[in-house]
């Protein structure tokens, strides 16, 4: 019988954004047609072994296309995974700007603010069905690190009780560290972009703002399903 104590397993956690060659819209509609189609096929292969939630960005930023958040147990699936989408008549035509990996880990300051909606103990990242995802890699100061835990708790304690304040916004936040260039990064799932905007304005206010180095670039990304997603490439 399984220890009560046995810690949950950590999961981890890939932004993969993407950006299509102008050359594919010029094939035919037959070839685009066919290489979505085995992007499609190599995608549900990982089933049941990693989660991947799609987002188009087309129109939205210039430099990325869609994202595809993956989320896992096995470090190696991803690499796998995207080995054989990049093999795929439209995998050949992708560059990838941006990719960001992570982990779940508990947060050590939530223990008195566990609120519906928002960020808390978990260890598996449950994605929501919101319509859109903003996401951020996030870089602190090392002043902060020199802080006392006292000193840095009562700033965070103001800073998630903004957040508290738009409970239409789900927070996930990732962690980096040693495994990627950010410390963090940071996941607002909503249906309001309003909302979010105006809880980032809000936080800038916080004094715990004064301790970030670089929360950019910043990606705005509709969710659609995979097949939604590459349609909206242009071809």
């Amino acid at each position: 019988m399984a220890s009560a104590e046995q810690p949950a397993k950590r999961q981890f956690v890939n932004f993969s954004f993407h950006k299509i060659d102008p050359a594919w819209r010029r094939l035919s509609e037959e070839e685009r047609s066919r290489g979505k189609q085995e992007f499609v096929r190599v995608a549900e292969e990982y089933a049941g072994k990693v989660i991947v939630i799609p987002y188009t960005l087309i129109g939205i930023r210039g430099d990325c296309d869609f994202m595809l958040w993956r989320i896992g147990y096995e470090l190696e699936l991803f690499q796998e995974m995207m080995s054989k989408l990049l093999a795929t008549g439209l995998g050949k035509y992708l560059t990838t700007p941006y990719s960001y990996l992570s982990m779940t880990k508990r947060s050590i300051y939530v223990d008195h603010h566990v609120h519906e909606g928002q960020e808390s103990k978990r260890l598996q990242v449950i994605p929501g069905k919101s319509k859109y995802i903003f996401v951020y890699p996030f870089v602190k100061t090392r002043e902060w690190y020199l802080l006392t835990k006292a000193a840095r708790q009562g700033m965070m304690d103001e800073h998630i009780e903004i957040g508290h304040r738009y409970p239409s916004v789900k927070l996930n936040t990732t962690y980096s560290f040693g495994l990627d260039d950010q410390e963090f990064v940071v996941a607002f799932e909503t249906d309001k972009p309003e909302d979010f905007l105006d809880l980032v304005m809000e936080l800038r206010l916080a004094e715990a703002s004064r301790y970030t180095e670089r929360d950019t670039p910043i990606f705005s990304c509709i969710l659609k399903s995979l097949k939604e997603t590459l349609d909206t490439l242009g071809g």
